[in-house]
Order: structure tokens, then C-alpha cells, then sequence
């Protein structure tokens, strides 16, 4: 995805440079919550450490999630930074019955966000979960954040600020994966990091 600026998006903003790097987890097992990181997604973990071997890390906040604390581990122990664990950064439920076309059922839901199936979540729901976390961030003092999700979520906090980003985009998504989220000076821009 190209750079991308969307203006006057947040208020109160100090003047200061803030930073979240959105990162999907490496390859995983499956994906039940306590699913771990296969051989080849702890080696693609200690690529990711690699990218920020050289960024000032404040602060990590990752999902519950087993695969999405692997992910991160090896960052926060170089960066000697505690993992924060947040609820909200879960992956959004789809449902939770076994849905034979889920993928069909997935990208009805980036164009209705509203959409439910079998007690799971809406894209809304699910949207406004990841984006409280971000906008809780931005307000506070720590200039170099990251946080770790999940593929469809992380999506979802992209659509919420551009509209476009939809289920093809998804589909494009890596694991890992790494985009910056950066606010200055009340101009918010979206890039991809991550070069595999």
C-alpha cells in the first residue's frame, strides 16, 4: 500500500512524532487461540526483531493470543520492554459455528459492516475494538509503540480510516506483517514496512 494521508483526523495533538507499528503474527500453527508459531514462524520472529534492532521501543501491546506473543517476544526482550496483553487485539470471531464458506462470508462482511453470523462479531464491532486501542495510544506520551493482531483485525482498523481497504487488500496481507501508523502534527499517514 502506498503512503497515504489522511488530515485532521485526531485533536490535542502535542507536536510530538507518534509511532505505532501495527505487526501481524508470524505463521502459526492453526488458529485456536493457543495455536503456536510453527518452526518457520519463529525463524520469520527473529527476522522481525531484526527490523527494530534499531528503533527506541516505549511500549508493546499484544493479543492474548499465543502466536501473537511469540511473534513479539524476542523484540521485547531486546527492547527490555514488558508485553502489555490487551483483549481488544484478539482476532474478530467470525462465528462460532464451522462455516464451509467462510471466505465467502468473510468478504460479504468488508462490505456490510454490520453483518453477523452465529454469535460472532461484525466488522463494526470488531473495527471499533482495534481503533479504541490505537486512539487510546496516540493520546498518550510514548512516541514508539507497537502492537501485535491478527490479519482480519488489522484490516479493519486500515478500513476504518480508508474506506477502499477491503477484502482483496486482506487477502494481500503477509505473516508477518508490519505497517506504520504515524501522527504528526494532526496528519496521520499508513505505510507498509514489512518486506519479507
Amino acid at each position: 500500500m502506498n503512503l497515504i494521508t489522511v488530515s485532521d483526523l485526531f485533536y490535542g495533538d502535542d507536536g510530538l512524532e507518534k509511532k505505532i507499528y501495527v505487526i501481524r503474527h508470524c505463521e502459526a500453527e492453526g488458529q485456536p487461540k493457543e495455536a503456536q508459531l510453527t518452526e518457520n514462524g519463529f525463524q520469520q520472529a527473529v527476522d522481525l526483531a531484526e527490523l527494530f534492532v534499531d528503533v527506541k521501543i516505549n511500549r508493546i501491546i499484544s493479543s492474548p493470543f499465543i502466536r501473537a506473543i511469540q511473534s513479539i517476544e524476542l523484540v521485547a526482550k531486546r527492547a527490555k520492554v514488558n508485553i502489555e496483553v490487551e483483549e481488544r487485539l484478539a482476532e474478530r470471531i467470525l462465528s462460532t459455528e464451522m462455516l464451509p464458506d467462510w471466505l465467502e462470508k468473510l468478504k460479504a462482511t468488508f462490505d456490510d459492516l454490520d453483518l453477523k453470523f452465529d454469535r460472532g462479531e461484525s466488522s463494526r464491532e470488531a473495527m471499533q475494538r482495534i481503533v479504541g486501542v490505537v486512539e487510546e495510544i496516540f493520546k498518550n506520551d510514548s512516541e514508539n509503540n507497537l502492537i501485535v493482531t491478527h490479519g482480519n483485525l488489522m484490516s479493519l482498523l486500515f478500513k476504518n480510516y480508508l474506506p477502499d481497504f477491503g477484502f482483496k487488500e486482506w487477502r494481500k496481507l503477509s505473516n508477518p506483517d508490519v505497517y506504520l501508523l504515524k501522527l504528526t502534527n494532526k496528519e496521520f499517514t499508513i505505510e507498509r514496512i514489512w518486506q519479507g
